[in-house]
């Protein structure tokens, strides 16, 4: 005769009293297990948060090797004077400065990324030519009383927010000859700042010609080659002010002060037009070089932007897992509710805790291959397992395939709502909707108090030891 295994009286009380259970308390058991579940996805968003930090080190380490996000100031005329003593007043020296009439600058990229262990920093090398025309005939009239010029010191200047970027020597034409640009000795460091990382601007410039001096209109030219990271913009430098940037990176991001007038972007880079008048601009056209700082307002820029960046996706993801998890948990309810087989609360957390170790599938594969292949692999094999372990639970090759046809459309549709970005929230409420109008029909026989009404049973079923 085959003996059986003896069942422990704790086995049996909680065997007893899980069986006992109502449908309705059990969905109720269900609700606060889901919050419960969603705690745990706080730690993995932590996990994402260490990972992103990683890379924003990354991103420092090459950014600093190559100049970093860089702002570029095109040529402007920095003319010292000096104000002599008077009988209460020391002598003073002060700093005019004079934008161009007209300027027109082109910068074309040239990017590539550099890699370090897992992750990725676009960087750049850039060719600025920046056109400006110099109209000094007016400048003594406006200078304060008994100013006197010291056209002698007077230079040319250009500024760039990262000298370390720089990767040829800047030259200036202008009068027929060309003038190698060096550290300004008027004002090494104008009071302006990039946008991006707050640097002051570094200013290289060369002495003036005799013609300027005497009243001449002048139109001036400066080439230079620098490279950086991620960020490139240009401040308004003249009175009217056009600016094109064009480069070969694919998906450009335009910042700053201004849009674009006019921008083209295709798989194999893009093109954008800047075009400020004087009125847009918002500083004067000259004046005490102080108040040149106010030209950190009107940066023209382009960001290279990544277009899937893994982190921020599985961020977005997280932020819907109590939603992800309530729908997982209220289609094994249904599933339960219409076969009439009862579920173990141990298994719906077993469901929960695959659920979550999804999200870590995720973000490991989706640093590697990116999320659209890690969400697709790391998703399939989650619903694969949800769709086998219902098969398990319910006893029925039926159920496998029904579980693996709802789990396959739910992770669909969770893809498909994180790669919306307008109508996210809309797809999102409309899907939800849908889903617990999905859950009151196929349990509206339900007895919420007792048994399930399932098709077919009409007779009690003798609960197995264990069984919930």
């Amino acid at each position: 005769m085959a003996s059986t295994s003896p069942v422990s009286p704790l086995s049996a009380v909680t065997g007893r009293l899980f069986s006992n259970v109502s449908m309705g308390l059990k969905l109720f058991v269900l609700t606060v297990l889901t919050l419960i579940l969603s705690l745990f996805a706080i730690w993995i968003n932590g996990l994402v948060e260490e990972r992103t930090d990683r890379k924003g080190d990354v991103v420092k380490e090459i950014s600093s090797s190559v100049g970093g996000a860089q702002t570029l100031l095109g040529p402007t005329l920095l003319i010292p004077y000096s104000i002599p003593a008077g009988e209460k007043t020391p002598e003073q020296h002060e700093v005019y400065f004079l934008s161009a009439t007209d300027a027109n600058a082109t910068v074309k990229i040239q990017t590539q990324e550099r890699r370090r262990s897992l992750f990725r920093v676009p960087v750049f090398q850039a060719d600025a030519e920046m056109h400006g025309v110099f109209d000094t005939s007016h400048v003594n009239a406006n200078l304060p009383q008994n100013a006197q010029i010291a056209w002698k010191d007077a230079e040319i200047v250009v500024g760039m927010s990262d000298a370390r970027g720089a990767q040829s020597d800047a030259v200036a034409e202008f009068d027929g000859a060309v003038h190698t640009l060096q550290p300004s000795h008027i004002w090494p460091r104008m009071a302006l700042s990039s946008e991006k990382d707050g640097k002051s601007v570094a200013l290289f410039g060369t002495g003036i010609s005799n013609a300027m001096e005497h009243g001449a209109v002048t139109p001036v030219t400066v080439r230079m080659r620098l490279s950086g990271a991620q960020h490139i913009a240009l401040l308004a430098y003249g009175r009217s002010t056009r600016v094109t940037q064009v480069g070969d990176w694919p998906s450009p991001g335009f910042d700053g002060s201004f849009a674009p007038v006019s921008r083209e972007i295709t798989p194999q880079g893009f093109r954008a037009t800047w075009n400020i008048p004087f009125i847009a601009r918002g500083v004067a056209a000259e004046g005490i070089a102080g108040n040149i700082s106010g030209l950190d307002g009107t940066a023209m820029g382009v960001s290279l932007v990544e277009v899937a960046d893994p982190y921020q996706s599985v961020t977005r993801a997280l932020k819907y897992a109590p939603l992800f998890l309530g729908v997982i948990f209220l289609s094994y309810f249904v599933f339960e509710a219409t076969t009439g087989r009862r579920v173990h609360v141990a298994q719906y957390v077993l469901v929960g805790v695959a659920q979550l170790i999804f999200y870590l599938l995720l973000l490991s594969f989706a640093e590697h291959i990116g999320f659209s292949g890690g969400f697709a692999l790391g998703g399939g094999a989650t619903v694969l397992l949800l769709a086998l372990n219902a098969g398990w639970i319910f006893e029925s090759r039926v159920q496998t395939l029904r579980a693996l046809g709802v789990f396959g459309t739910l992770y669909s549709m969770i893809y498909l709502l994180l790669r919306l970005e307008d109508n996210a929230l809309m797809v999102g409420a409309i899907g939800s909707f849908l889903t617990v109008a999905a859950a009151m029909y196929f349990t509206r026989n339900m007895d919420w108090f007792g048994k399930v009404k399932s098709l077919g049973d009409t007779e009690p079923r003798v609960l197995r030891v264990g069984e919930l």
